[in-house]
Formats: C-alpha cells, sequence, structure tokens
C-alpha cells in the first residue's frame, strides 16, 4: 500500500511540476502512460552505497536510446511544484538485459536530495545519454578516480567485466575514508580479474608525480581517464588525460565589472557583479529560470541576449546582443538584457 501512495504522490508532484512548465504532446502521454513515453523511468530499487551515496535503479520507457559506458543523463523531477535536473553519471552497464540502468548520487544540492529519497514506484524525467567521456580504445588504462567520480568508471568496469574484455587497468581511487568508498563490494569482486588492479588510497594523501609513480610505475604507458574532484582534476593534468567534470571550472578577470541585467520577459532587474552566472543572478531576483547541469553542458539554461555583452566564464570569450548564451557560465560584461 505504501508503494501505490508513494507512486500516486510522485505522478502527483509530476503533474504540479509540468503545469508550471511548457507542455509537449509527449508530456500528456507521459502522465496517462508514465513508460510509453522516452522521457520517463520508474524507480525500480533504491539502495545505500554509503552514509551519503544512493544508488537507483530506473527502468526508462519504450524507445530509451542505449547508452555507451560512462555516459551521463540530465535527471528531472517535481521538486515544490517545479521541475528541477541535474545531471549524473549512468553506473550501470549498457550491458544490462533488464532494461534498466543505474545512477549512484551523492546527497549534496536540492536535487541530489530529493532523488536520494525516492521510493520505488515513483516517476522521474529522463534526458537522452550524453557525453564523450566513454570506454577507451588502448589496452593499457589508469583510471583515476575520486569520490563519485568513480560512477563514470564503475559503468565502464562493469561493462569490460561483462563482456569478458577487461584490458590491463590500473584504478586509483581517492576517498575520504574506507567507509566512504563507493562499491566498495564490487571493487573487491573485480579483484578477481586478473589483468584488473584496484588501488584505494583512503589516508587524505593527495595525488602527485611522486605518488604516482610509487604506486603505478609505469603509468606514461597508459591510457590516463580522470573524473573526481576540480582539485584531483587538476593535480592530475601532467597524465594529460581525458576528463570527465562535475562542474564547471568558471574564472573571471581580475577587471571584470558587471552592471544592470534587466530579465525582459519577466519584467525584473539586477545588480550583477560581473563575476556571478546569470543563472544565479536570476534566481536571486526570483526567476524561475529553466536549467539543468549548471555546468554548460545540457543547454537547458539557454536564454537569447537582447542587449549588452556576457563573458563566458569557461573560456573568457565575450558574446554579444543577439547571441544564445547559457546563462549558468556567463556573466553580465556591463549593462545588459536577456530575453528571460
Amino acid at each position: 500500500m505504501k508503494s501505490v501512495a508513494s507512486s500516486l504522490l510522485s505522478r502527483l508532484a509530476n503533474v504540479a511540476g509540468l503545469i508550471a512548465t511548457p507542455l509537449t504532446p509527449a508530456h500528456y502521454l507521459g502522465l496517462l502512460r508514465p513508460l510509453a513515453a522516452n522521457h520517463t523511468a520508474r524507480v525500480e530499487a533504491v539502495s545505500r552505497e554509503t552514509e551519503d551515496v544512493t544508488t537507483l535503479t530506473l527502468r526508462p520507457g519504450r524507445g530509451w536510446q542505449r547508452h555507451q559506458a560512462g555516459q551521463h543523463v540530465r535527471v528531472a523531477l517535481a521538486i515544490d511544484g517545479r521541475l528541477a535536473a541535474r545531471m549524473y553519471s549512468i553506473s550501470s552497464s549498457p550491458d544490462r538485459t533488464d532494461g534498466s540502468i543505474t545512477i549512484t548520487v551523492k546527497a549534496q544540492g536540492r536535487v541530489s536530495k530529493a532523488l536520494c529519497s525516492s521510493e520505488p514506484g515513483s516517476y522521474l524525467t529522463l534526458g537522452v545519454p550524453e557525453g564523450d567521456f566513454v570506454l577507451p580504445t588502448s589496452q593499457r588504462v589508469l583510471f583515476v578516480t575520486g569520490g563519485s567520480g568513480i560512477t563514470p568508471v564503475m559503468s565502464m568496469l562493469r561493462t569490460y567485466a561483462a563482456r569478458g574484455t577487461m584490458p590491463d587497468v590500473v584504478h586509483l581511487h581517492f576517498a575520504r575514508s574506507a567507509d566512504d568508498v563507493i562499491f566498495a563490494s564490487d571493487l573487491f569482486d573485480l579483484a578477481a580479474q586478473p589483468t584488473y588492479r584496484s588501488i584505494l588510497v583512503t589516508d587524505r594523501r593527495r595525488f602527485t608525480p611522486a605518488l604516482l609513480t610509487s604506486l603505478v610505475p609505469d603509468w606514461e604507458r597508459r591510457e590516463a581517464m580522470a573524473c573526481g574532484p576540480a582539485s584531483l582534476l587538476e593535480a592530475a593534468a601532467f597524465t594529460n588525460p581525458r576528463v570527465e567534470r562535475f562542474a564547471a571550472t568558471l574564472v573571471a578577470p581580475s577587471d571584470a565589472s558587471g552592471g544592470h541585467v534587466r530579465f525582459g520577459t519577466s519584467r525584473v532587474s539586477a545588480i550583477s557583479d560581473g563575476r556571478t552566472p546569470l543563472l544565479r543572478i536570476a534566481e536571486g531576483a526570483g526567476i524561475h529560470a529553466p536549467h539543468g547541469c549548471r555546468m554548460g553542458i545540457c543547454h537547458t539554461c539557454d536564454a537569447t541576449l537582447t542587449k549588452g555583452c556576457v563573458r563566458d566564464l569557461r573560456t573568457g570569450d565575450r558574446l554579444q546582443a543577439g547571441a544564445r548564451i547559457q546563462i549558468c557560465v556567463c556573466a553580465a560584461a556591463g549593462d545588459v538584457e536577456l530575453a528571460l
């Protein structure tokens, strides 16, 4: 009875969220037959990995596009009557035969905490699989992961194991403590693979060339792939790795200056310091701007710049009036107006 009630409440919450956002025919279909629309997924199971990390098993609707190991997906759910979304790596292998996928979520933000509180039988909204952080082509691989950065790599490792194609892999994983190692039992099982070696660093040692050389003497002859906190990715840059980031690296120049920001459609104005992304300016002004990843990947937050100039905080490039801009990674460079 509890699961039926939670499913019904989830459906009603999704209805509220959809009323608050533009509707398409697929949305109406999804309300009537949730798994008939490929943008909807049912939560099949919820399991705890660590104290603050949860894995959700999701069954996507008919027409789901099979992902590649290592890719991520946009996940949305209704919170307080509005759809909120974030990007999450798929932690399962695309070779699963039950039609389900898994995402593994750390409860550290509003959307992530809501997802970790999901119950079996509830429904979520999915985008399509995205990203090029996928299986390497080399037969000698170095994975460097930290914290929840292990999730896309676990999809790859599970895929290798399922196909019986595990190359020569050294996996160096950093966690705050042994209790914080996500997928600890899976890593233990993978150790049975003769060509897979896992090295867990749980004593707060930092990633350095000296540490890597001591743990993986042949690292220079391996294809490196890294995913984790920005500090780890910066430290691992000398290995020239393929990288998956969970947050954009935004840098404003020292001479950045903002101005007045007018949101034309909403008829609201605010002040920018030239360093803060326009998405945060909009939210601070009470505008519920569409958004997803908050790091310049999904383009959900795109808006037209009708007046002025903005700076892309990832690249430093300036964009002029008439451009479609990603407000999660752009800041005002003087007075601007957005069609938002």
